[in-house]
């Protein structure tokens, strides 16, 4: 029994020691990859942040960055949040999940196949999020702290269409009108993953789209088909489209269906029940006040950060 005792405990001594080799060769690594390189306002910034960056831009740009401008768009990204933490800003963890799939979303990819695409580059779905986050917490940081200045009136705004109209005589005329439209959702369910049944329902709707002249009829056959949700009405300007899909619902006549597009929860498409006319804002509307509303929020936005950058204490390691 003692020599079994014995050699338990010679071969646990073994293991420790094993472990603290592995550990020691390890250490070395570990430090490199974190090696410090600046410290802004008491807040690190490591190479391996520095190399993920480069990584991210490079992918994103399809040309490797100079290693000062991502460093310097480091900097920013933690003076940022760090104003943010002053004004007691707090964007949390399922704010940016959203934001994250959001962005994924107009990849036309999940969450989860953008973080595969982006492992696939080495880059940390992390540095992704970082920079989401030091974005979300600055833009509520310029809205809040210059919100009187960021109003543009409308008599601004026609202003600037005038403007644009002198520089540009071939304006889209569909731009200068603005529509209300009526718009039902119908979506035919299919369980994640099924591509057979996708394909199915895919037929089945534009079956339901060739049938489809009005909407009290088309509706109701519509509730009668197997697994087709009908949603609510919603109503949607057309300033509020991106030209692409305002175009596929100019070109839908009103009591009939958009082109079915295949989503994650299925086979979805909309019947557009009512199409009004409104001077209250037209896409040309919007797109000048976009315009003028991001020139102003830039202007802001850099002052504001070179003023954070004068203040900062950065020390280079």
């Amino acid at each position: 029994m003692a020599s079994k005792r014995k050699a338990s405990s010679r071969g646990l001594r073994i293991a420790i020691a094993a472990g603290c080799v592995v550990a020691a060769l390890a250490a070395p690594h570990i430090a490199f990859a974190q090696q410090v390189v600046l410290i802004v306002n008491g807040d690190v910034i490591t190479d391996y942040d520095i190399e993920q960056r480069s990584k991210f831009i490079t992918m994103s740009t399809h040309k490797p960055p100079p290693r000062q401008d991502v460093i310097q768009d480091l900097i920013d990204e933690k003076l940022k949040v760090q104003v943010g933490k002053r004004y007691k800003i707090e964007i949390s963890d399922s704010d940016v999940d959203s934001s994250y799939a959001d962005m994924s979303k107009r990849m036309r990819l999940t969450a989860d196949q953008l973080t595969q695409m982006l492992a696939q580059g080495g880059v940390d779905s992390r540095t992704l999020k970082a920079r989401i986050r030091s974005d979300l917490t600055w833009q509520y940081i310029i809205r809040g702290k210059f919100q009187s200045s960021l109003q543009i009136s409308e008599k601004s705004v026609l202003a600037e269409i005038e403007t644009r109209k002198k520089d540009d005589t071939k304006k889209d005329e569909a731009d200068q009108v603005g529509y209300d439209y009526t718009l039902r959702p119908i979506l035919f369910v299919v369980p994640r993953g099924n591509q057979e049944l996708a394909a199915e329902r895919l037929r089945d709707a534009e079956g339901l789209r060739a049938r489809f002249t009005n909407c009290a009829n088309g509706l109701a056959f519509a509730r009668a088909l197997r697994d087709v949700a009908i949603r609510e009405p919603i109503v949607k300007n057309s300033s509020d489209l991106i030209p692409a899909l305002r175009e596929i619902i100019d070109k839908t006549e009103v009591g009939h269906l958009t082109p079915p597009e295949t989503t994650a929860q299925g086979v979805e498409l909309f019947a557009l029940c009512e199409k009004k006319e409104t001077k209250a804002d037209t896409p040309e509307k919007r797109e000048a006040r976009d315009k003028m509303f991001s020139e102003q929020f830039q202007s802001k936005a850099k002052r504001y950060l070179q003023d954070l950058r004068r203040q900062a204490m950065i020390e280079r390691k």
